[in-house]
């Protein structure tokens, strides 16, 4: 279990750091990630074997996916940037 916690965190952790504009693509991945842990967490819990869990996995991946494509904003032309001191501010990209 230690081992499947610090595995999920190894690569959720990365998504979560990433600038501060998140392209269409990174969205989706990371939506993907999301929803694949749930999805195996869901599908394990539903039927106790590892078959739920890869099929979990697997449609909460590529609805992740698409969610996260989906709610991409788009044609702000606007990002969000820290300075120095640590203010953040909003200013054309």
């Amino acid at each position: 279990m230690r081992f499947a916690l610090f595995i999920f965190t190894s690569i959720i952790v990365p998504f979560s750091l990433t600038g501060c504009e998140a392209t269409q693509e990174q969205r989706a991945g990371t939506g993907a990630l999301i929803g694949a842990g749930t999805g195996a967490v869901a599908g394990q819990a539903l039927g106790r074997n590892t078959r739920s869990t890869v099929v979990g996995a697997g449609a909460g991946a590529l609805l992740g996916a698409v969610v996260g494509t989906a709610s991409t904003p788009r044609g702000t032309g606007y990002c969000r940037f820290q300075r120095p001191d640590g203010t953040i501010y909003t200013a054309r990209c």
